[in-house]
């Protein structure tokens, strides 16, 4: 999984969904629970899968099938943050997803929160069976990653 820096993400990323903390995420440590970090990353991959390919999986479904997380930063309550997501491979029917949990602090500085990588699988909603990676959808994952090389 690749290292970033803020610069990074925000000329190499072009999809971002904006994390609204709420009250709830706040553990008794005073910041947002490790594992609610994975439910702003499923809510980023669904915007993006929805919004940016038009993926419809009422049709096509997707299932995770590896997802790995680096925590750098705890996000607190009065933190902005965004996840920021592009595809950085698509294969038969897996594509790869690489994600950026990164924000404004209470305090005003840009950071990053946390990094992931999701191995995502293309599957067909009646048997649940991978399936191939629809060529619209690969073309604009990867029409989007291309225009970074």
């Amino acid at each position: 999984m690749k290292k970033y820096d803020s610069e990074d993400v925000l000329s190499s990323f072009s999809f971002s969904v904006p994390i609204q903390v709420r009250f709830s995420d706040i553990d008794s440590y005073m910041h947002v629970n490790n594992g609610i970090f994975f439910n702003y990353l499923e809510h980023a991959r669904a915007s993006y899968l929805f919004e940016f390919c038009g993926w419809d999986i009422l049709k096509i479904g997707t299932v995770v099938a590896n997802i790995q997380i680096d925590y750098r930063l705890p996000i607190h309550v009065m933190d902005k943050p965004s996840v920021y997501i592009k595809c950085t491979k698509v294969g038969k029917s897996s594509f790869i997803l690489e994600q950026v949990v990164m924000g404004m602090t209470e305090s005003g500085e840009v950071r990053i929160f946390a990094e992931s990588e999701t191995t995502m699988v293309a599957v067909d909603m009646n048997t649940m069976k991978p399936i191939p990676v629809p060529a619209e959808y690969a073309a604009k994952m990867m029409g989007e990653s291309s225009k970074e090389a």
